[in-house]
């Protein structure tokens, strides 16, 4: 349950994990920490990008900074937040497996099938 006073800050966290920049620099610092520079490359995005997305997930509280000399070294500072991205992750893997199994008759039946514009739609009566 969330709790009332806490809105502010849970819309501020989730504000931050529903970029998907935000989102890959996350998964790079999941294998450890990292600098800018390695951001850069592991996401592929410009310096000033990422930097402006490390400025938001360390606001949310998610990342936090280390300086060694020149260089600043992100990590996770919220243990939560790999939690948080493993439940979604799995929500959707099975989700996603769950409607490949289902039939093609009982998508059909819950309104995910695909029907041509002329086609009666079926009415079950108990």
């Amino acid at each position: 349950m969330i709790e009332p006073e806490l809105i502010p800050m849970v819309a501020q966290r989730f504000k931050a994990l529903g970029e998907p920049a935000r989102l890959a620099i996350l998964a790079a610092l999941q294998q450890g920490e990292r600098s800018v520079s390695e951001l850069v490359e592991i996401t592929g995005r410009g310096q000033p990008n990422v930097s402006q997305h490390l400025r938001e997930l360390t606001h949310a509280g998610l990342i936090a900074p280390r300086r060694e000399g020149t260089r600043i070294y992100y990590s996770i500072a919220d243990p939560y937040v790999n939690r948080i991205c493993d439940a979604v992750c799995r929500s959707i893997r099975d989700a996603f497996s769950t409607k490949r199994r289902e039939p093609r008759a009982r998508r059909a039946r819950r309104g995910g099938g695909k029907r041509s514009a002329g086609e009666a739609t079926e009415v079950s009566r108990g």
